[in-house]
């Protein structure tokens, strides 16, 4: 089986680096013209997979907007999944899930399972109940080809309670979840465990190195990152980092040609900004 690290690497390596986040927000439907009901949802996601399915490597639908519509939405979002499973891209569900025991395994079937509707190449999930409650999630992914991606540093001003602390052993929280992380990936060739970083966070003294999977980095654009701030978080690591925008591709909608020339122009300043072009 192709690991999803190897699939990941592979899809960047023909398209380009970068994530396109599928966040069908009130805002968003409005701006396209769109009633805000399931039908609005549906022609939002699912035509900016139509539109970008072949250009882009990894589309990250956010769960939330989905599951706000009911089971209708959740509906919209099985049906999002296929087509971008049928264009040839990837598919990062944002659920940010975390629990434990037969829960986490729920989720996980739920998630990361062949044969699940919901069922999505990689997924976000929360460390916070302790990292270990991740690993039955963490093998079902591994053994089926999919990933993970664990919140490390993420961009919200809340989180600095927690993931900017210092934990027993005198380590960063967010160096002791990256460390974790990287601890999943040893002996592969590119692990399937990657973590989220915000892309808004600036310089954090955080050690990427012995990584070994990629890196989730949200927040450019309408939240305040730009492409040279990828440098100031990341440095060295830049090469793990996955690139993710939302709202700068889904503005220019519904136009098809216009969703096509700015995830074209993200493509070419996310290539340049991680050192690949």
């Amino acid at each position: 089986m192709i690991s999803y690290g190897q699939r990941l690497r592979a899809a960047t390596a023909e398209r380009g680096r970068l994530c396109v986040g599928i966040d069908p927000h009130p805002g968003i439907l409005r701006n396209w013209g769109l009633d805000l009901d399931a039908s609005g949802l549906e022609r939002c996601a699912r035509g900016t997979v139509a539109a970008l399915g072949d250009l882009v490597p990894v589309f990250k639908p956010q769960s939330a907007f989905f599951e706000a519509y009911g089971s209708s939405g959740v509906a919209v979002l099985e049906r999002t999944l296929a087509d971008i499973r049928a264009a040839g891209a990837l598919s990062l569900l944002d659920v940010k899930r975390g629990d434990i025991g037969s829960t986490m395994d729920a989720y996980a079937a739920a998630y990361l399972t062949d044969g699940s509707p919901l069922a999505a190449d990689a997924v976000t999930l929360s460390p916070y109940l302790g990292f270990g409650s991740l690993d039955g999630a963490i093998a079902i992914a591994t053994a089926q080809g999919r990933g993970v991606y664990v919140l490390a540093l993420t961009s919200n001003p809340e989180a600095r309670t927690i993931q900017h602390s210092i934990a027993a052993d005198g380590r960063p929280v967010g160096q002791l979840i990256v460390d974790e992380a990287a601890a999943r990936n040893l002996g592969e060739d590119f692990g399937a465990v990657g973590i989220v970083v915000g892309a808004t966070i600036g310089a954090t003294g955080i050690d990427f190195s012995r990584l070994n999977g990629p890196i989730l980095a949200p927040g450019i654009g309408t939240q305040g990152a730009t492409v040279t701030d990828l440098q100031t978080v990341f440095g060295a690591a830049l090469p793990l980092v996955l690139p993710s925008t939302s709202r700068e591709i889904l503005t220019a909608g519904p136009e098809r040609t216009r969703l096509r020339t700015a995830a074209t122009r993200a493509l070419a300043e996310m290539e340049a900004a991680v050192g690949l072009g």
